[in-house]
């Protein structure tokens, strides 16, 4: 049992640490690109603000996942499948690896850690 619970916690904090490192990569780079188009400074940053917006939801699917793993960890690995259709990045396999498939995985390790850490029936 525990070796269940250290593997979960394991999980848990490897997916939190990723998926909030990748989230405020990605924000920030989607903040800012494309900003320059609007004329830069802080008043280009609020027009270019709607490409963000994606990737501030996935901060909130990240908080619901430390609170609820199981609900958390479906929602940000279908938010991973979505990126793939709706991204379209399956045809650029760099943003397929970086973005899509570590969201997949690590809605997965939410899952895991999950299903690793519910009380067990007795037997």
């Amino acid at each position: 049992m525990k070796d269940k619970t250290q593997l979960a916690k394991y999980l848990r904090y490897t997916a939190r640490t990723i998926l909030l490192i990748i989230t405020a990569l990605v924000f920030v780079f989607s903040l800012l690109s494309g900003s320059e188009e609007y004329g830069g400074g802080i008043k280009g940053i609020l027009k270019n603000s709607p490409n963000a917006l994606p990737w501030l939801l996935l901060f909130v699917f990240i908080y619901v996942a430390w609170k609820w793993e199981l609900v958390g960890g479906a929602i940000v690995a279908l938010m991973g499948v979505f990126t793939v259709f709706f991204f379209h990045s399956y045809r650029f396999p760099i943003v397929f690896f970086v973005i899509s498939v570590p969201l997949i995985i690590l809605g997965s390790f939410f899952i895991a850690s999950w299903y690793l850490t519910r009380e067990q029936p007795a037997t």
